[in-house]
């Protein structure tokens, strides 16, 4: 993978560093004054903050970044401290859709580390409770995610910015966050439904999947509320769209294959977790569509099973391997990878945000973890 930060020039870098410090010390202190609230109503709800934080400390901040460079792009100050709180709301929206995923589906790892419902999980078993550890591990982090979502709300709430500016860019993050949800249960469904979807079908739910359960809320959304607040013209907001769109579908089909096929000391998750989870991504559709009746009959069983083991794994990546369908999503990675690299050239951006750009679309789409 390309280390896309260090191929940033000097002033550059330097910019892009005072962003993310200005973040964690905004999250930092938004993050404690809700704990301070919390701790009014019993220190022990302070917990919940807690595992927030744990959550948002870490990532890359893609959607901050692409944010703060979409607001550079539209002319914003590099100072301006609407920016850093539009960031922060993105980050939260993010943790809160991480934890509400991981309970959907029974991911008890992120980023390495005890996802939110087993931390909670733990805590009940530590503390030698009553009742249901895994139900109360779930309903704490549910409500975690729930508070999440609220803070990310009042967050954005906090931007002071023209009114026209604000209105422009809380309709899209409106918008995302609806978008978002529907995502998920699009996703959720296809679990459900998935075996009994005709092939063809399959593969345009699972691109319908891509585009609002990840990609426009990775990329899109974040770039152009940047621009938004900044008070960017709707060409540019196209243009933004036309360059990010594609990215967050190469980004989102990049994930997929790493849920099948990554390593688990970079992504932090079992090596085929998508498998155990029954993900009915745009791999398996496209893997169904070539398949032998015998081999369907094999994946399809294979997909959620609880217990799935790891030569078990192997044998149901052998055969998406033999469809060809990993290197046709390949395929459609380097083809959007090529339509936003192609939107990019054509934006009327200063050097800077276009190499910070650059920089972060390549990472996007040539990460590992």
């Amino acid at each position: 993978m390309t280390d896309g930060i260090a191929a940033l020039s000097t002033p550059v870098q330097d910019e892009q560093d005072r962003f993310r410090k200005s973040l964690t010390e905004a999250t930092s202190r938004f993050l404690s004054a809700q704990r301070s609230i919390l701790e009014t109503v019993s220190s022990d709800s302070a917990v919940l903050v807690d595992a927030i934080e744990r959550l948002a400390s870490g990532g890359k901040k893609m959607r901050p970044l692409l944010c703060y460079w979409g607001w550079r792009g539209a002319g914003g100050a590099a100072d301006d401290d609407g920016v850093v709180l539009a960031g922060m709301s993105l980050e939260l929206f993010q943790a809160a859709a991480l934890i509400h995923d991981d309970i959907i589906d029974r991911s008890d790892l992120r980023r390495g580390a005890p996802s939110v419902h087993k931390q909670f999980e733990t805590l009940h078993d530590d503390g030698g409770w009553h009742l249901d550890a895994g139900h109360f591990g779930t309903g704490a982090a549910i409500l975690a995610g729930d508070l999440c979502l609220s803070l990310s709300e009042e967050a954005f709430a906090s931007i002071t910015a023209a009114p026209k500016r604000t209105a422009e860019a809380r309709a899209i993050f409106n918008r995302m966050r609806t978008e978002v949800m529907a995502g998920q249960y699009l996703d959720l469904l296809e679990e459900a439904v998935g075996p009994d979807r005709h092939p063809d079908v399959a593969v345009q739910q699972a691109l319908s999947i891509v585009r609002f359960k990840s990609a426009k809320y990775s990329t899109e959304h974040p770039l152009c509320i940047g621009g938004a607040l900044a008070g960017a013209s709707p060409s540019l907001l196209a243009g933004y769209s036309g360059f990010a769109l594609p990215l967050g579908e190469a980004f989102q089909l990049r994930d997929d294959l790493l849920g099948v096929y990554g390593n688990p000391a970079l992504t932090g998750k079992p090596a085929g977790d998508d498998l155990r989870e029954g993900k009915r991504t745009v791999l398996i559709a496209k893997a169904l569509q070539a398949c032998s009746a015998d081999q369907a009959r094999t994946l399809n069983a294979g997909l959620g099973r609880e217990g799935l083991s790891q030569d078990e794994v192997l044998e149901l990546q052998r055969i998406i391997d033999a469809t060809g369908a990993r290197d046709e999503v390949e395929a459609l990675i380097a083809e959007r990878a090529r339509a936003s690299y192609k939107s990019l050239e054509a934006l009327p951006l200063d050097p800077p945000c276009r190499d910070a750009l650059s920089v972060l679309a390549e990472a996007a789409v040539t990460r590992v973890a």
